[in-house]
């Protein structure tokens, strides 16, 4: 629950123990983070908040640090620096005389362990430490106890079991990318505790969200997991169709089908005459295409709709149809904003974790300023639909 101004003032003089961290400022962000994640995953369980105070020497009297408006919003970068899957946080300002101090009030995760770049950290009394095998099974068996209210790509898929996964590729692509080399250096842990570890089985049956991503069949699972493509020559559903691809299997290789599908799409242009060099200029960012593509992918429902992705290419527009609607904190005021929640916070985390996927909260943003760079018109939003949302995309004139 969050911590009152009052709460949070009463903590200021308690002694640093396994809720409570003092840094002087905030020129070591590594240090920062090692201690967010482990307040994220509250070894003790005591589940209530930790609280990093920012601008607190460790006799709790304020160390002159400049608490201004950008280093708020470095500390609230945290969320998207490297902690997964992505903790929930709230940074905020508290007046101490003539000075000020920041708070970071880190709430503990439902689905521990939380990795920071690659390796589990906790907190032993005031100190933060990387978590021992012990640790890392009793943070497993807590989020194995509360499965049951985890979102559905968390859930174990019944009637799966590890030989629907693909164990190839977890071993050779995705683990060496989740977990830190000399961690994995130096345990012997079997198959099943290493895909525990990372929330890809729950039990004797893999996550959802596992099957998805790399799962031999996702679709028997979750039947709308593929993209549906179609190139249309004209202005309309009813003109002709130059090209159909129905992109399905895991979700690694669907992106990967797909990123080749929009670029061998896109046209280039090139100005021989209005400056002294050619000029290229695509129709559409590829960068942009892949960034909105990929947010739909991550974003859209796969428990209830068996609808897939659409991206539909017309002669004009671009238009990427996602079976999911708005989620959570996110509202049509609030979207693209940075404000960010997840339907699918496995998904989206395993999407990170391999690089699809560079900073959350991002992905809008960074579409926007590419589509505008490459004179293409803004991208349009229509959230007429409590389970379907479009993005459209004009051509460059």
């Amino acid at each position: 629950m969050p911590l009152s101004e009052e709460q949070l003032r009463g903590l200021i003089g308690a002694m640093e123990n396994d809720r409570v961290e003092r840094k002087s400022s905030a020129s070591d962000m590594t240090k920062v983070s090692r201690t967010v994640c482990a307040f994220a995953n509250d070894l003790p369980g005591s589940r209530e908040p930790g609280v990093v105070f920012v601008g607190l020497k460790d006799d709790g009297t304020p160390s002159c640090l400049d608490i201004t408006d950008k280093l708020l919003q470095k500390l609230a970068q945290i969320r998207s620096g490297g902690i997964l899957p992505v903790p929930s946080i709230g940074i905020s300002r508290l007046s101490l005389g003539e000075h000020a101090i920041a708070a970071i009030v880190v709430q503990p995760s439902s689905s521990p362990p939380v990795r920071y770049n690659g390796r589990v950290w906790v907190r032993i009394g005031p100190s933060t430490q990387q978590a021992g095998e012990e640790d890392e099974r009793i943070l497993r068996e807590r989020a194995l106890s509360q499965s049951e209210n985890q979102p559905f790509d968390r859930r174990a898929a019944r009637g799966a079991n590890i030989e629907d996964l693909d164990i190839r590729y977890f071993n050779e692509e995705y683990l060496p990318s989740a977990v830190s080399p000399d961690v994995l250096a130096q345990n012997h842990r079997t198959l099943e505790q290493r895909l525990t570890s990372l929330r890809l089985l729950v039990g004797q049956a893999p996550s959802h969200g596992a099957l998805i991503l790399f799962g031999e069949r996702p679709e028997d699972f979750a039947p709308g997991s593929f993209v549906q493509f179609l190139r249309i020559d004209g202005h309309e559903l009813g003109d002709p169709i130059k090209d159909e691809k129905r992109l399905d299997g895991p979700l690694h290789r669907v992106i990967r089908q797909l990123d080749d599908l929009l670029e061998l799409n896109i046209s280039t242009r090139v100005d021989l005459t209005s400056a002294a060099r050619e000029i290229r200029a695509p129709d559409y960012p590829l960068a942009a295409l892949q960034q909105l593509v990929r947010n739909a992918l991550m974003h859209r429902n796969y428990e209830t709709s068996n609808a897939p992705v659409r991206v539909y290419w017309f002669r004009d527009r671009i238009e990427i149809h996602n079976p999911g609607g708005l989620f959570g904190q996110v509202t049509k005021d609030t979207f693209g904003g940075g404000i960010t929640d997840y339907r699918n916070p496995l998904i989206a985390e395993m999407m990170a974790t391999l690089g699809y996927v560079q900073r959350f909260g991002y992905g809008i943003p960074t579409a926007r300023r590419l589509l505008k760079e490459n004179l293409n018109p803004p991208p349009e939003f229509d959230f007429g639909s409590a389970t379907n949302f479009l993005v459209t995309l004009r051509v460059r004139p």
